[in-house]
């Protein structure tokens, strides 16, 4: 609590302990990473934890965790556990980014080259 007792400083540690329910990580194994896009899969019903609420909110349009993390400042790890939850609970849905295509061998793009030059 702050000095005043008046509410929660916004990064204690009390304050994160409380929003994670004292958990450091999800109870199974999460594939989650910075990058991760999550989007809502619906709206946050009433009763929501306020902080599981504001990530479904901003899940309108896919974000990364990193995003997530920087528009609630809170720490990555903290939003991961939340995250977990979302996801267990099926509020959410996370997918790995799309891979870079996967560019054509450098030799096949030299012989077309040629080829061409050759017209």
């Amino acid at each position: 609590m702050s000095e005043s007792g008046q509410g929660w400083e916004e990064g204690s540690p009390e304050r994160l302990y409380v929003i994670t329910g004292g958990r450091s990580g999800g109870s199974e194994t999460s594939t989650l990473d910075l990058v991760t896009l999550v989007r809502a899969r619906t709206g946050p019903p009433p009763g929501m934890p306020p902080e599981q609420a504001a990530i479904v909110r901003l899940c309108s349009s896919p974000l990364s965790v990193a995003e997530i993390s920087a528009y609630l400042n809170l720490p990555v790890s903290v939003v991961t556990v939340l995250l977990t939850d979302l996801l267990a609970e099926k509020r959410v849905e996370a997918r790995s980014p799309i891979p870079p295509a996967n560019l054509p061998d450098v030799a096949l793009i030299e012989a077309v080259m040629h080829g061409l030059e050759k017209l």
